[in-house]
């Protein structure tokens, strides 16, 4: 199997109703959509297929040490307790939970590959094909996915299995990824 799905951020501060950013929009996006209700399916049917699963999160240390203080995303994340490693906010949502042996790769930006071990995981395991579904569209989705493409792999966006803040970041950001990525929704994505 040369196929990978992964699975950004969702982890609870983002995505659960009670995490410490849930008032971003993420929560009632998903809530709208009916996001988080469809990763139980994706994740089984990629299980079945033997795909190999990485479970992406975004996090800092206790200490705040990696937060780029200057960024309009994460300069603030300290002051509210979030995105600490180690809490319940930076643990996966149930609805995503990676199974004992599944990857688990820590991200400190927002695109995946940037400063983790996750292209040579992917190398490793012969992967030529990437499966993308998180949060949210328009951030993290956008650039590991862009960048997954410049890695020369073959990127599918599953649309309906990403959330973002708001429609507007959502619906133009899965346009644009279409010029270096299939875009589907779950009931089009066919193992493989």
């Amino acid at each position: 199997m040369d196929t990978a799905l992964l699975l950004i951020d969702f982890i609870n501060d983002i995505v659960a109703v009670n995490g410490k950013l849930a008032g971003r929009g993420y929560t009632d996006f998903a809530a709208r959509h009916g996001t988080l209700e469809r990763l139980p399916t994706l994740l089984s049917q990629a299980r079945q297929a033997g795909q190999l699963l990485v479970h992406v999160r975004v996090g800092f240390s206790p200490d705040y040490k990696e937060q780029p203080k200057d960024s309009p995303l994460f300069g603030h994340a300290d002051q509210l307790g979030a995105l600490q490693l180690g809490s319940w906010g930076t643990e996966f949502h149930p609805a995503a939970a990676p199974l004992p042996g599944e990857a688990i790769v820590i991200k400190h930006r927002v695109n995946a590959f940037f400063g983790t071990p996750l292209d040579t995981i992917l190398r490793c395991r012969g992967i030529r094909r990437i499966v993308v579904a998180g949060c949210s569209t328009d951030v993290g989705v956008q650039t590991t996915v862009r960048a997954g493409h410049d890695l020369d792999y073959a990127c599918t966006v599953v649309g309906d299995c990403c959330l973002a803040p708001r429609d507007d970041d959502h619906e133009p950001t899965l346009r644009m990824l279409a010029k270096v990525a299939r875009v589907v929704h779950l009931s089009q994505l066919t193992a493989g």
